[in-house]
This record gives C-alpha cells, sequence and structure tokens, in this order.
C-alpha cells in the first residue's frame, strides 16, 4: 500500500496547489468556512476482485470506473445538480448521495484524471470571480472528460444508461446530450475542501464548488434543466452512477 498512500500525499499537494479563497456555502446543514471541520483521512481498500474502496466509493484501476452509491431525489423539477450530498441543496438536485466529495476527489486522482480548470472563473483584484478562465492544454481537456451511467434495478433487471438521459431541455424538450461532463477537482477555502462545504459533487448549472461540472450549452442558465419525469425512477430509487473515461465517438455527441 506504500505505493498508495503516497499517491495520496501527492494528492493533497495537487490540491492545495488549486487553492482558491471562495467557497459558495447555502445549506446551513453543512459547515459554514468559517467553522472547525474534522480532518478526512480516507482510507484506500483493496477488495477481492482487484477494485480499491474508498468509504463507500468503489474504483477499477484496470477500468478506471468509479462508482458512487445514490439514490433518486426529484422525479420531476428544475435542476441545477446532477449530483449533492444528502445535507446539501437537495431542493434543486437529480440526485443525492451520503459519500465523501474527499473520497471521491481521491478516487479520481489515483486513476489519474487530470483536473481541468477551463470552467471556473479566475479571480479578481477583489477575491471574487473574474470574466476570464485558465488557459487549459488541449490534452487535458480531453484526459478530464469523463462519462456518467446510472444503472438501477427495475423490477428484476439491472439497466445501464447515460445520465444524460434522466435530464430534459424545457425548450428543446429532449434529453441532455450525450457528451461528456468534465473533471475540475473544485477548490479549496481557508483550507477547507470546498464540496464537504457546499455538499456540491457534480453540477449541470456551473458550480466552482463542484467536483464535476457539465460543460455543454446552457450550463449557465438555472432554468432550462429539468428531471426527464417520463424517464426517471421513482423517488428514493438507489442508483450507482457510474464514471468512466469519456469515448470521443461521433455517435455520443448526438442528442
Amino acid at each position: 500500500m506504500h505505493h498508495l498512500r503516497s499517491a495520496m500525499l501527492l494528492t493533497a499537494c495537487s490540491c492545495c496547489a488549486l487553492a482558491q479563497e471562495r467557497a459558495p456555502v447555502e445549506p446551513s446543514s453543512l459547515p459554514a468556512p468559517d467553522q472547525k471541520m474534522a480532518p478526512v483521512t480516507p482510507t484506500v481498500e483493496k477488495l477481492n476482485d482487484g477494485r480499491l474502496q474508498i468509504g463507500k466509493v468503489i474504483l477499477d484501476p484496470k477500468s478506471r470506473e468509479i462508482r458512487i452509491p445514490t439514490q433518486v431525489n426529484m422525479q420531476d423539477g428544475l435542476l441545477e445538480f446532477l449530483l449533492v450530498h444528502q445535507n446539501g441543496k437537495t431542493h434543486e438536485s437529480l440526485l443525492l448521495t451520503d459519500i465523501s466529495p474527499t473520497h471521491l476527489n481521491l478516487a479520481f486522482t489515483l486513476l489519474r484524471y487530470p483536473p481541468s480548470r477551463e470552467l471556473y472563473a479566475l479571480p479578481n483584484d477583489h477575491g471574487g470571480a473574474s470574466n476570464n478562465y485558465p488557459n487549459v492544454p488541449a490534452e487535458i481537456k480531453s484526459a478530464a472528460r469523463i462519462r456518467i451511467d446510472a444503472e438501477w434495478l427495475d423490477g428484476e433487471t439491472t439497466r445501464r444508461i447515460p445520465v444524460n438521459e434522466w435530464i430534459q431541455h424545457t425548450v428543446k424538450t429532449t434529453a441532455m446530450p450525450a457528451g461528456p461532463w468534465v473533471y475540475g477537482a473544485s477548490e479549496f477555502h481557508d483550507g477547507k475542501y470546498a464540496p464537504e462545504l457546499s455538499g456540491d459533487i457534480i453540477a449541470i448549472f456551473l458550480s466552482a464548488a463542484a467536483i464535476v461540472n457539465y460543460p455543454g450549452d446552457d450550463n449557465r442558465d438555472d432554468t432550462v434543466w429539468v428531471s426527464y419525469p417520463k424517464r426517471v425512477p421513482p423517488k428514493g430509487t438507489s442508483v450507482t452512477l457510474i464514471i468512466s473515461p469519456f469515448l470521443n465517438n461521433p455517435s455520443l455527441q448526438k442528442p
């Protein structure tokens, strides 16, 4: 496990290098930036089938898949998030989970996903967000793009589809295009990991605190994305989100 401990130390160093002095905090049930937080100390366990587990997050070094336990939170309604922590912004998220965001970010790092900061606005002179964004090399952008599938039990049948098919555009009335999501790793605020404070994990409406963001059209409009009511399973249904590398297949770019 020596190489895993070394990787964890490198993760901490990398995250600190990305630290910025801002993090939106909305839910009162999560710690505010000025509150003390108990440090999250991830333990990486090796499973019998060769996969690894960090808390409730399971990762496969061979396929580079990450599996996250979630449940359906909204079968209908406006969405700003695909996934939040159960103590986060549940009134605007399709799914919720009780995993630690720190565990998920460590899984990304151990599987060698480089974060692309392309969607995170650079700070202005007053400490807020500017209208400028980092210039990220094309190879980093490509490697940071991921596919997200939903897997659930429908009666006695296990089904798996791109999670984009559960999200509908209210104007076009079509499902979200089957393009990629972007791993950005989020940021720190006064030494605290922003997703642990906000509960933001995977955002549809751009969130500086989220670990993953949707990079497609209308990701800055919080009025156009809704749960696809005819496709989303009932509220409370257990769903495993499966993250994997995005393959640039032209057939996946179509709605």
